[in-house]
């Protein structure tokens, strides 16, 4: 958000209006709206840390504050960049923490003062040491890179007590308030800069001309990860797409150890398929074989979805320098000029942006990767302002003289590989309802309240089988909750059938997923997981999934809700978008919002493996299945 050396940053920080420019320059950058605790932390951390360097003698040095990585994936608190000996540029990571005092977990996290679980600032640092060691291309400067945790408000046996909760010593220094406050000759050495003479202005420019790139060795590891993972197994229909791609690849782009592509030209693959069709499985094999057969091309993976991207930093957690293979999907134009390879999953997720045909941030991978490979599925667009047709993207790379393949995926790899159930799902959505006659190894059920799917779901979790309840977006969702809770707040309320004649009307109460991680204020212990980690980590079975925590992922016993915002009458489905509460959704008319709620129930249909049930609101809607789904 700032750049510049030592000294005149810190004569800036004086001025007040310091801040406010760099909370513009935050959202110039993408970054979005700053977050006041965010512009809070600046004020708190940024003079102490400046009057330290200044006093340490290092007021020539080069500073960039809040420095991004490629992709957006990563900001850094602080880099400082001065001349090493042997001629490298000697890059300084300093992590600033307002912590008094945290607890340490394990060696990964540790909880905040105020209940937050975080990361581990030393494995922080070295994730961040590590991404310069892994991405500098060839031709640039030799880099040293070191980096320190700074904790300013903390004491000295505090920060000693932090440092040795990281494990096995990770060559990352601890310091504190009261080692700030040494003589400056010391201080300079506590902060790994003892070393370092101001750089010139050649080497200034030097490193901000850099543009990172994964090296081979990080793409060789990565992607033997992710090619030899069981959990992306291709089969049928899936092995000849991966063939195909792959060939297309081998034309359009060099091999390793090539200087140029044989075919040249450039490409665009278009993949579509229904829900369980095994678009992701095949997305991230073939970018396990990018990484591997064609380095060169710096390949990428862009998802729109939050939570399969999750889902995926989850998958290479164990390669610090992994996460900017994985970009977000704001950052998608910056990326298409970075890139000779573009692996694009969910593309029906794609922000139009208020334009008409392609998105533009779709346009521009067309125009400028030589490959791009593109995932989709139309009948998964779920708002108003995102989507796009294979027709769309066919026409934009026609238009600029590009090639065009298309391959369409028409198994079904989950649901027991039950091409009967996907389609018995589209004939109730989208044709005329049919009975269920079965499929050997898939078993459809309704159910009559929400109590007994919520026991199906734990009894079928306590046997060891990954289980999960989705439901309309027909509730309000809490995102905060009181300092050291223990619970979420139960948002979701169902009125169910009394059990005995004459009895009670009995409310079900649910909570949503957490929009972040409930973790137990006495012992760490998680209570339930992230949103976007809903779907496979501990504890996930006791909240209820929406659309955004569901879609692209699946598990083997699947319940559903089919809310209050979706009727069936007089033969035909009935759209209520008043019953919504999801505000990209609500304002619509009927007509509108019907065909997005259609495709919303589809996806949350379609996410069990071995079995779906199926509970309803609506009393028309219930006996609607139960003719469809007990008339065997």
């Amino acid at each position: 958000m700032a750049a510049g050396r030592v000294g005149d940053i810190a004569v800036s920080l004086e001025d007040p209006a310091f801040f406010g420019r760099c909370a513009a320059r935050y959202r110039a950058a993408g970054f979005g709206t700053l977050d006041p605790a965010e512009e809070r932390s600046w004020r708190n951390s940024w003079p102490p840390l400046f009057a330290a360097l200044v006093r340490a003698g290092l007021k020539d040095l080069q500073v960039y504050l809040e420095y991004g990585t490629p992709g957006g994936g990563r900001r850094l608190d602080a880099l400082l960049v001065g001349a090493a000996q042997g001629g490298a540029l000697g890059l300084r990571i300093m992590e600033l923490k307002q912590w008094q005092t945290c607890r340490i977990l394990d060696t990964d996290r540790v909880m905040r003062s105020d209940g937050l679980v975080t990361a581990h600032p030393v494995h922080q640092v070295a994730a961040y040491r590590s991404f310069f060691q892994h991405w500098r291309p060839q031709g640039a400067p030799e880099l040293q890179v070191r980096g320190v945790v700074v904790l300013h408000n903390a004491t000295a046996a505090e920060g000693a007590a932090l440092s040795a909760g990281a494990g096995a010593d990770a060559g990352v220094p601890v310091l504190t308030g009261e080692e700030l406050s040494r003589p400056g000759e010391v201080l300079a050495r506590l902060l790994c800069c003892g070393d370092l003479a101001a750089p010139g202005a050649r080497q200034v420019e030097e490193f901000e001309n850099i543009r990172w790139q994964p090296s081979s060795r990080l793409l060789d590891h990565v992607g033997s990860d992710l090619e030899g993972s069981s959990a992306f197994a291709l089969v049928g229909d899936q092995q000849d797409a991966f063939v195909r791609v792959r060939q297309a690849a081998a034309r359009h782009l060099p091999g390793r150890g090539q200087a140029t592509a044989p075919g040249g030209g450039g490409a665009v693959i278009t993949v579509s398929g229904g829900p369980g069709s095994g678009k992701t499985a095949l997305a991230v094999r073939f970018l396990g074989r990018l990484m591997r057969a064609h380095p060169t091309t710096r390949p990428r993976f862009i998802t729109p979805s939050g939570t399969l991207r999750a889902h995926l930093l989850d998958a290479v957690r164990d390669h610090g320098a992994a996460r900017e293979l994985f970009p977000s999907a704001g950052s998608l134009r910056s990326t298409a000029r970075q890139t000779g390879a573009l692996v694009i999953d969910e593309a029906q997720r794609i922000k139009r942006g208020g334009a008409a045909g392609l998105p533009p941030d779709l346009a521009a991978v067309i125009q400028h990767v030589p490959l791009a490979v593109i995932f989709l599925d139309e009948r998964q667009i779920i708002r108003p302002d995102e989507g796009t047709t294979v027709d769309e993207i066919r026409t934009a790379a026609q238009a600029l003289g590009r090639t065009h393949h298309h391959l369409r995926l028409t198994g079904s790899f989950r649901c027991s590989g039950s091409a009967a159930y996907t389609t018995w799902v589209d004939n109730l959505l989208y044709g005329t309802p049919q009975p269920w006659t079965g499929h050997t190894g898939y078993e459809l059920a309704l159910v009559d309240d929400p109590f007994q799917l919520q026991d199906w779901i734990d009894q079928a979790h306590d046997q060891g089988h990954s289980a999960r309840t989705t439901a309309g977006f027909c509730w309000e969702w809490t995102h905060t909750r009181p300092t050291g809770a223990t619970t979420l707040p139960l948002d979701i309320s169902i009125d169910a059938p009394t059990t005995t004649p004459g009895g009670p009307t009995r409310t079900w109460r649910a909570a949503w997923n957490a929009s972040t991680a409930l973790t137990h204020p006495g012992d760490g212990r998680l209570i339930a997981p992230h949103s976007q980690l809903w779907a496979s980590h501990n504890g996930g079975h006791q909240q209820i999934g929406c659309i955004y925590t569901a879609q692209g992922l699946e598990y083997h016993h699947a319940g559903v809700i089919i809310g209050p915002d979706l009727t069936w009458n007089d033969g035909r489905w009935h759209a209520h978008p008043e019953e919504s509460h999801d505000p990209a959704l609500r304002h619509l008319s009927p007509g509108q919002y019907l065909p997005y709620a259609l495709n919303t129930y589809r996806v949350l249909l379609t996410r069990g493996t071995h079995t779906t049930h199926i509970h309803t609101t609506d009393p028309d809607t219930h006996r609607l299945l139960q003719t469809l789904i007990h008339a065997n």
